[in-house]
């Protein structure tokens, strides 16, 4: 009798930051959050071993998943055989996904080491993406929703939330995961607005001035802006024009304050 053909056994990979959701819970209330609707487009990164990726196709969704891991798409492909599923071995950076017809919503566990630059990804195709709905590190979920004067505000805060509405929907304890990572997760929602949250006269400006800011929390605008680039007298003449102390810090400026600043400095 022929032993049945059986996928191997798998080690997560600490270099692709492998934690595999295990929580069928969690599952749901990903996908509740995200309320996917059958024959919708989703487009999943890192399925790993497929949690997800079973409760999309479940509620009827055509899921598009990328995994990088060659083993791990082996291991979906003999658990998972479903018309709907497409699924890519290949680095999710640098997928095209331009070629991906939209809308589609993204739904994912996303890799802890690639979720900003993923994100800054996913930000050229705005416009022909739905919704997002993301588990990320807690730490960078409260970066990107945070509000002027918290602690985790900074260039990511104000940078994503120029182009979308970001709220966190729960938070996700380690026992959640195999094997656990060493700190916590939260889901949040990304919804792309129609347009940036503010007008500005050049958006690549306007986001050199947003990290400049930052590039060096502890430094007060005038010298974070002028180590960033920018000449001097110039920051100081678009500071005085806004009212704005020059020894006041990048945290103290809202992304509508930030928006003035780019323009001044770029018309000056």
């Amino acid at each position: 009798m022929m032993e049945e053909n059986r996928p191997p056994a798998l080690r997560p990979k600490k270099s692709w930051g492998q934690h595999f959701l295990i929580d069928y819970n969690i599952q749901r209330k990903i996908l509740d959050v995200a309320e996917i609707r059958p024959a919708e487009h989703v487009v999943e990164v890192g399925p790993g071993r497929g949690i997800l990726t079973k409760g999309l196709l479940e509620r009827g969704a055509h899921v598009t998943a990328i995994e990088i891991d060659p083993q791990m798409v082996d291991v979906i492909r003999h658990e998972i055989a479903h018309p709907l599923l497409d699924l890519v071995l290949a680095d999710a950076l640098r997928y095209p996904y331009e070629n991906i017809p939209g809308p589609y919503k993204v739904v994912a566990n996303l890799p802890y080491y690639i979720s900003t630059p993923l994100l800054f990804r996913f930000l050229k195709e705005s416009r022909r993406i739905d919704r997002m709905v993301l588990m990320l590190q807690k730490e960078v979920a409260e970066r990107l929703a945070a509000g002027i004067g918290k602690k985790s505000y900074g260039a990511l805060s104000v940078i994503l939330q120029f182009y979308a509405d970001i709220q966190i929907a729960f938070t996700v304890s380690p026992t959640c995961f195999r094997p656990r990572p060493r700190v916590g997760s939260a889901v949040i929602t990304l919804n792309f607005l129609s347009s940036p949250r503010a007008a500005v006269r050049d958006e690549a400006f306007f986001l050199k001035v947003v990290k400049g800011a930052f590039s060096h929390r502890r430094k007060n605008l005038m010298n974070a802006l002028t180590d960033a680039g920018f000449p001097r007298e110039r920051v100081e003449s678009a500071l005085s024009r806004m009212g704005v102390d020059r020894t006041r810090r990048g945290e103290t400026l809202a992304l509508t304050e930030f928006a003035v600043l780019a323009d001044l400095l770029f018309d000056s």
